[in-house]
């Protein structure tokens, strides 16, 4: 089989691993920047890399970065165009990179989420923190990653200061109930077609850090999932459209919450903690599921 992994960077863990795992099953594999194509929108629809044609894979492997979300997309419903099988397709990808779009999908079901308000209006900041239960709250920029962009308002005064400052820089940002048992721990269930293959606990290692994003100094452990956070999992991927995802959540005192669904998530630190080989699960993933898209 011939697989293409979109990334920008072919020296980072995850795109390493999948390369790895690809060889190890005797696949061609080739990492591929997407910012080097050129989307050529024709009937047949066409792509180039760095202006000269390309031999077809039969499956691409996204790993999109936040920063280049929309061509990125774009690429790879080209590669959808064409009858070439993405892991994870556009509709999905942009999906999850909306938090708000993914918790507008998420909503209608029966998924625990943080009561999440979006304005617009200045006069409307502190009805909408009312509603949330008050401060603290968490206020976060729609198309952040990483905990990039996520910041604990402790009271009213300064999470108005905060939103103030970032609609000001006409930034989309949503605000949160803060889970406040949760402060510093949440879990990330890894899914891949349909089954949670690894799941870890994160710490933050600093006390007044509440975020506890790997990226940022936490901790993780492997852990076994609960039933019900196994469920919720599995319908937070499945709602968004994902074949992949890392799902966020929350243990608060009325059950599992549902924080992010991430469509590229990152492979180092769970399998390091839970000595899996997670990537090798992506490639059997692809394999069967190529197969059947021919």
């Amino acid at each position: 089989m011939n697989i293409f992994i979109l990334s920008q960077n072919s020296r980072l863990y995850s795109t390493r691993r999948l390369v790895e795992a690809a060889q190890k099953r005797k696949h061609d594999v080739f990492v591929r920047d997407p910012l080097k194509f050129t989307i050529q929108v024709q009937n047949p629809p066409m792509l180039t890399y760095l202006s000269k044609a390309i031999v077809l894979p039969d499956a691409v492997i996204p790993r999109i970065g936040a920063s280049i979300t929309y061509f990125g997309t774009a690429v790879v419903r080209q590669f959808e165009q064409i009858g070439v099988f993405s892991l994870n397709n556009s509709n999905a990808i942009a999906n999850s990179r909306d938090k708000l779009r993914a918790l507008q999908i998420l909503s209608n079901h029966q998924i625990l989420l943080p009561k999440t308000a979006v304005v617009r209006r200045r006069q409307e900041i502190l009805k909408a923190i009312e509603w949330i239960g008050g401060a603290p709250v968490v206020i976060k920029l729609i198309q952040g990653t990483q905990g990039v962009g996520v910041v604990l308002a402790e009271d009213l005064v300064s999470a108005q200061a905060i939103m103030e400052v970032l609609q000001s820089a006409n930034q989309n940002i949503l605000v949160q109930r803060f889970v406040k048992e949760a402060r510093g721990r949440d879990i990330r269930a890894f899914v891949v077609g349909g089954k949670v293959v690894a799941a870890m606990k994160r710490t933050s290692s600093n006390p007044f850090e509440f975020r506890a994003n790997v990226h940022l100094g936490a901790t993780a452990e492997a852990i076994k999932l609960q039933p019900e956070f196994e469920r919720i999992a599995l319908k937070a991927a499945e709602l968004v459209g994902l074949n992949v995802a890392g799902v966020d959540l929350l243990e608060s005192n009325e059950g599992p919450v549902v924080l992010e669904v991430n469509s590229s998530p990152g492979l180092e630190a769970i399998e390091q903690a839970t000595g899996m080989d997670i990537a090798g699960e992506i490639i059997s993933f692809i394999e069967k599921k190529a197969a059947k898209s021919k």
